[in-house]
């Protein structure tokens, strides 16, 4: 029943962050944006987690075309969307925030095998140039190597 080709990456999280610690959300969404996500109309490009100030992880910017066949009731793309997660993992994540220089990013959005929306998000602290410079070195050398293996 569910599809399992939906995986939507947020492909430059990686490379801008180092990816500390992860975990699973759930989201809360309504009917027209799980209907979009399942036709594989969404993007984590320029999205963001944050802390309201009653302890709940939000995400802001992902986007979420609006559904085809919706009628004048269809959500807005760019809304921010509650994240689901257990309060411990919750308090975690807020200490390891306030402690400064750490970021929640979302690494990709997925339907899971129950046929509900899933976010794996990362507890993550920011590369400086010259750590995303090695990272591309290493990429290019890893290539080198792949295509003298393959000669």
């Amino acid at each position: 029943m569910a599809d399992k080709s939906i995986n939507i990456k947020n492909r430059k999280a990686r490379f801008n962050y180092e990816i500390l610690d992860t975990f699973e959300a759930g989201i809360k969404l309504l009917g027209t944006e799980i209907k979009s996500i399942r036709q594989g109309k969404a993007s984590l490009q320029e999205a963001y987690c944050y802390f309201e100030r009653d302890n709940r992880l939000m995400v802001k910017n992902m986007h979420i075309a609006e559904y085809d066949h919706g009628n004048i009731n269809n959500h807005e793309p760019l809304r921010e969307r509650l994240l689901l997660l257990h309060k411990r993992e919750l308090e975690k994540l807020k200490a390891e925030v306030e402690k400064g220089n750490r970021s929640v990013i979302p690494l990709n959005l997925y339907i899971n095998d129950r046929g509900l929306a899933k976010m794996k998000i990362a507890l993550g602290q920011g590369k400086k140039l010259h750590d995303k410079r090695d990272s591309i070195k290493e990429r290019d050398v890893k290539r080198e190597m792949d295509r003298a293996m393959r000669r």
